[in-house]
């Protein structure tokens, strides 16, 4: 790294929600957790693990301006559809060396907030999800 410079900063991160712009985005994280297993092993002490498959959650943070995840999930749920989604992260801050974009495939949300409001505070709404698999779309390469 030549300069601070580089650090990609939040501020021009972007999302879309199946292929729609969430303007009202201000924050999302997408992590993959590994899930191990013990495996012991002759003439060691220790136990070493081994991977047997991975979980895939995420949380997008959303400045309340709209019913976007009421309209989303909201009805189909209740009806007993368990809807999917596609989430692209975009995140290009133009003094980085370049952009990172990642898709997060096979989106399910967790909950749904109803209402959740105080008085003299900004609404803000947190939308967590589980997702399957994932690509990168775009990397960022030192140079």
């Amino acid at each position: 790294m030549d300069s601070a410079k580089r650090v990609l900063s939040g501020t021009w991160g972007e999302v879309w929600l199946d292929n729609d712009y969430v303007g009202e985005c201000y924050g999302l994280q997408a992590k993959v957790n590994f899930n191990k297993e013990d495996i012991p092993m002759c003439g060691r002490m220790a136990i070493d693990k081994k991977v047997t498959n991975m979980t895939g959650t995420g949380s997008m943070r959303m400045y309340k301006v709209s019913s976007r995840m009421a309209i989303a999930i909201g009805n189909a749920i209740r009806n007993g559809r368990d809807l999917r989604f596609t989430i692209i992260s975009k995140l290009a801050d133009p003094d980085a060396y370049g952009a990172e974009r990642v898709v997060l495939k096979n989106v399910s949300f967790d909950d749904l907030t109803l209402a959740d409001w105080e008085v003299a505070v900004n609404g803000r709404v947190e939308a967590p999800f589980t997702f399957t698999d994932y690509e990168y779309l775009d990397t960022v390469e030192a140079r």
